[in-house]
């Protein structure tokens, strides 16, 4: 399995998006290990992973890569981040393993209880054939961009180098549909409602989210009453690529506050 590890401190997994490749991820991965040390990878059914995917085990191989990743880098917990699909892979795995766990944090997660909407599963009828129009689907993001970047210029350039990553990192319609159907009779909310690691919800404004709605992503809060949340600004689904310095600097105070925590409990001890 190939993973990357990069910079130094409390160590945190980011866990990547129904894109799968962690290169979509590169802003955010480039400001988190500029204040700690970052371990990633593609998800376990991306050819350029180095890991084995297991149709049987489906959406489980990608709880289990954390694990991999952790093993791989020498490290014997982290705080665990996933983005939007990998929201719910990175809540699993810290539900299943509290004690590799130092806290969880969900950027724009998908719930247990999401479903596809009609869009998408018209777009999951035919993957390959339907990827222009997912292509251009995608433009709905474009308002997000503009106020991220507080300008049209601005946007125009983002969007831009956005693209270049899409067509360098090609995504895979057929993968990104399968890793839907992965979710279809899968009974997460109940073992999620275990969780007792520190937990932080990140979401985007809800005007500005078209992906996952703001309300689905708060679900969260529900099963976990002792989680926080926190919003950044002028961002919408993407706020870990498009403000990736406000999206670390969240993450980072975050496992600050646990490691302060740690402290004191154990002077009390």
């Amino acid at each position: 399995m190939k993973i990357i590890d990069r910079g130094s401190g409390t160590p945190v997994v980011l866990v990547p998006g129904i894109q799968g490749r962690w290169e979509w991820m590169q802003p955010a991965v480039d400001a988190l290990s500029r204040q700690c040390r970052v371990i990633t990878f593609s998800l376990a059914d991306e050819p350029t992973s180095g890991a084995s995917f297991d149709e049987a085990s489906g959406f489980d191989c990608y709880v289990s890569q954390i694990n991999d990743a952790l093993d791989t880098a020498g490290v014997p917990s982290a705080i665990i981040c996933g983005i939007s699909y990998g929201g719910l892979i990175a809540a699993s795995f810290a539900a299943r393993y509290p004690n590799r766990t130092r806290g969880v944090v969900l950027a724009s997660p998908i719930p247990p209880s999401w479903g596809p909407d009609a869009r998408v599963r018209f777009l999951m009828r035919a993957p390959r054939l339907l990827s222009p129009v997912f292509c251009v689907n995608s433009l709905r993001l474009f308002v997000e961009m503009v106020a991220a970047r507080a300008g049209l210029r601005s946007a125009i350039s983002f969007a831009a180098r956005h693209l270049l990553a899409v067509a360098k990192y090609r995504f895979s319609p057929a993968l990104m549909a399968r890793r839907v159907r992965l979710l279809d009779g899968n009974n997460l909310e109940t073992e999620l409602t275990q969780l007792r690691a520190p937990a932080l919800i990140i979401t985007g404004q809800a005007d500005l989210d078209r992906v996952v709605p703001v309300s689905l992503s708060q679900e969260y809060l529900r099963l976990w009453p002792h989680a926080s949340a926190s919003t950044i600004a002028r961002s919408g689904h993407l706020g870990s690529v498009t403000r990736p310095e406000e999206f670390a600097d969240l993450v980072v105070r975050f496992a600050d506050t646990i490691s302060r925590e740690h402290d004191q409990r154990r002077r009390v001890v």
